[in-house]
């Protein structure tokens, strides 16, 4: 940056859109808080306009942004790893290095969720590090340990019944702790 526009920039007046974000700022914040800090920026900016503010969607939207305050989200959040209290873990044999040099080395794999008109639906995928491609999965409409079974036996299935060194990485979910998942002839990696 040339010293000529630095000093250019410092001495600069405060442009018109600082100015009225200077007065809007605190009128959208009470604004917020009037209403139990659930309105988001669309409900403000009516409030606003009602309130006889004159103010645009966009503007109200940048001030919140700039306030960190948002409003309440009504969908139901989803959470996928439930760790199992007191269940024993498995080691990290990976150590977040999550390179391998041949096939059927090291397996990654996790749990998602995607979101439906007919409701929540449950994916797990298992994905070879080496090939980077998915070996193995399954969609389900629960989160029970026989979902990532299937996606186990899904990649088995189509990588051969003879995984001699194979290490699977996971979360510590309590699918992946559960009794039945541990029984696979597979070294079990676990990240905590």
């Amino acid at each position: 940056m040339a010293p000529s526009s630095y000093y250019e920039v410092k001495k600069r007046k405060p442009s018109a859109r600082s100015k009225r974000d200077e007065v809007m700022g605190p009128v959208v914040h009470a604004l917020w808080e009037d209403n139990f800090r659930v309105y988001g920026a669309r409900k403000i900016w009516k409030a606003a306009r009602r309130a006889g503010h004159d103010i645009g969607r966009d503007q109200v939207a940048r001030l919140m942004r700039a306030a960190g305050i948002e409003g309440v989200r009504r969908s139901k959040r989803v959470r996928t790893t439930k760790p199992g209290p007191g269940m024993p873990r498995h080691p990290d044999l990976v150590r977040r290095d999550f390179t391998a040099t041949e096939p059927n080395q090291l397996w990654v794999t996790d749990l998602t969720f995607v979101p439906t008109w007919a409701g929540v639906a449950y994916v797990c995928f298992i994905i070879d590090a080496y090939s980077r491609t998915i070996v193995g999965w399954r969609v389900a409409s629960h989160m029970r340990t026989t979902m990532v079974l299937d996606a186990i036996e899904m990649a088995r299935w189509s990588r051969g019944t003879q995984l001699t060194g194979l290490r699977c990485h996971s979360d510590a979910g309590s699918q992946f702790t559960s009794i039945r998942y541990g029984m696979f002839p597979v070294k079990w990696s676990m990240v905590f």
